[in-house]
């Protein structure tokens, strides 16, 4: 029997959302790792932007993206970037979906502070975190050695379908993969107290930035707020272990991935129950016998209801992680046979 249309179409939606499309997907008579030809109206205000930094401390700067899936009308902008402005330079976490947002990012330091960026971090290998690499000084792009080997074996591919997604917002964008491999510990960088953690769970590797002096944590996609979490690499248990330990940190304000700052752990908070009732909803649908297509119906939670991309986020998700729940449940069973 053949999968019902609407399962299919949300399959090619999630594919198309992680990038992960085989070298034979991209476009035709375009080499891989080029940047293919997209057809997309012109969006409003010559693909500006509009980014307004917005301190949040003392010398620390968030730069929130929309609330939305990647679009021609957002040009990918659905991140949260930053900048930590120190005595001798500055520290950029993450560089946005493009190399336009990077060049407009830089303007926009630039707006704050004449001093030079001395550190570009990538925070993990997803595409609106390192795709505006191309702006910034490449002696100055680091990040953990599995971010590095992430964005160097996926980072075409995903450039791809960022083309696709964004249409001309990403023209002339390429991938640039980060020289400087980051270990985990406290470092002083332009007169910032600073400290890398390397934790995981969105990813195979996600850096979480934290600087002292203004006790803010920069969380990128371990955490969100008030928007449903991705899930295209995820392992949800680790997820959860690096949400305690990021929770047991004693902090005044946190940058989420995706999502307004908090001076609170709320965000965190919101997260570990997404991920906590969403591997109990998988794994209970596979157990029951539930399909794929029946578990793509069930309904959330009144309370995640409201967040940004609730509905499409946990369809995706399903997608993902469906497979691995169901041969979990059938491995038992399966190991009775003669």
């Amino acid at each position: 029997m053949s999968p019902p249309r609407s399962l299919v179409a949300a399959a090619t939606v999630a594919i198309a959302l992680c990038g992960a499309l085989p070298a034979s997907s991209r476009a035709q008579g375009a080499p891989a790792g080029s940047s293919p030809t997209v057809a997309s109206p012109a969006p409003p205000a010559a693909f500006d932007y509009r980014l307004v930094p917005q301190q949040i401390a003392a010398g620390v700067y968030v730069l929130v993206g929309h609330l939305e899936d990647f679009s021609p009308q957002n040009g990918g902008n659905i991140v949260n970037t930053g900048f930590i402005v120190g005595t001798s330079g500055v520290i950029v976490i993450d560089t946005g979906p493009s190399k336009r947002y990077g060049e407009q990012l830089r303007a926009a330091i630039a707006r704050v502070t004449p001093l030079p960026v001395v550190l570009t971090i990538n925070t993990h290998h997803h595409p609106d975190h390192f795709l505006g690499n191309q702006a910034f000084p490449s002696e100055t792009l680091a990040a953990l050695p599995e971010v590095i080997a992430g964005i160097a074996a996926e980072g075409n591919a995903f450039n791809d379908n960022m083309y696709r997604l964004n249409g001309d917002w990403m023209r002339d964008t390429e991938v640039v993969v980060p020289r400087l491999t980051l270990t985990p510990g406290r470092l002083s960088i332009a007169g910032r107290d600073l400290e890398v953690l390397a934790l995981g769970g969105h990813t195979a590797a996600d850096l979480v930035l934290i600087d002292h002096a203004s006790a803010t944590v920069f969380a990128s996609d371990l955490v969100f707020h008030e928007r449903a979490p991705t899930t295209p690499h995820a392992d949800l248990a680790r997820w959860r272990t690096s949400l305690d330990t990021l929770g047991a940190l004693q902090a005044k304000r946190w940058v989420p991935g995706h999502g307004k700052v908090s001076a609170d752990t709320t965000p965190i908070t919101e997260t570990r129950a997404y991920l906590g009732w969403l591997s109990e909803t998988i794994k209970r649908s596979a157990e029951s016998g539930a399909d794929m297509a029946e578990a793509l119906t069930r309904p959330l939670p009144a309370e995640i209801r409201p967040w940004a991309l609730a509905e499409s986020e946990y369809r995706r998700s399903v997608i993902h992680l469906f497979p691995a729940a169901e041969r979990t449940a059938l491995a038992p069973a399966s190991g009775t046979r003669p």
